[in-house]
């Protein structure tokens, strides 16, 4: 695997001037996939514009001043994805990473006390030794639960701090979801019916938001019972 990125080949989720230079900064592997993230150092960068150069970059990443879900992170490639909330505690900023309505991956400003959770999705289930139940989520983290009570597609609510499940948002009729792939990127709605398919095509969910739409079940993620509880880029809901 190569360890440069041109900038003309770079994920389309990312911000940036594609013909400035001939290269960027390449994630590396980590929680989330390279075309679903930013590297650390572009969010320090790039996004925020906290320094000029790679050289200061790096310096600024390797001093622990960045936070990633409450952990310091040094490795200015770190992939930064869906959801994630950076800090920065000398300057007492956070943002948390979400799509925008052009599919691209945008830093969000949220308060301090919002910074102290996230939402994660049930991405899969497994029974593990003891017959307990461990959630994969879709961040890369697993969960492990005493009782089986969640499902796939249901989002999680988890502090940082206890690493304790706060609320459940359940992929279910009347939840508002984000849209999180396809032509609906971006979108805030309520899931109004799930569509089983009984082939190897994916479930449908049927969507009511500034109008009516289907998409696949894998782009709709909950953000909250009966309105969002996430800080959201500006969109319109009915």
């Amino acid at each position: 695997m190569s360890k440069h990125q041109k900038r003309l080949a770079a994920p389309r989720v990312l911000r940036l001037h594609r013909k400035e230079r001939a290269l960027t900064i390449r994630t590396a592997p980590g929680p989330h996939p390279l075309e679903q993230a930013i590297p650390l150092g572009l969010v320090v960068r790039d996004y925020l514009g906290l320094c000029d150069t790679y050289k200061e970059t790096r310096k600024i990443v390797s001093n622990g001043d960045i936070l990633v879900d409450g952990v310091k992170r040094k490795n200015f490639k770190f992939p930064c994805g869906l959801m994630d909330v950076i800090s920065i505690p000398k300057m007492r900023k956070n943002v948390r990473i979400l799509y925008d309505r052009n599919g691209k991956l945008t830093l969000i400003p949220i308060s301090e006390s919002d910074a102290e959770w996230k939402l994660c999705r049930i991405q899969n289930k497994t029974i593990i030794k003891g017959k307990k139940v461990q959630l994969n989520l879709h961040d890369g983290k697993n969960k492990l639960v005493e009782k089986d009570e969640y499902k796939t597609g249901d989002v999680l609510k988890i502090a940082f701090k206890e690493n304790k499940i706060d609320e459940v948002y359940k992929f279910d009729k009347g939840t508002v979801s984000i849209i999180i792939g396809g032509t609906h990127i971006g979108e805030i709605a309520s899931i109004e019916e799930i569509q089983v398919v009984a082939s190897s095509k994916p479930n449908l969910a049927k969507m009511k938001g500034e109008k009516e739409f289907s998409t696949i079940a894998e782009n709709v993620f909950p953000i909250g019972k009966t309105k969002p509880v996430i800080t959201l880029p500006e969109v319109k809901m009915q």
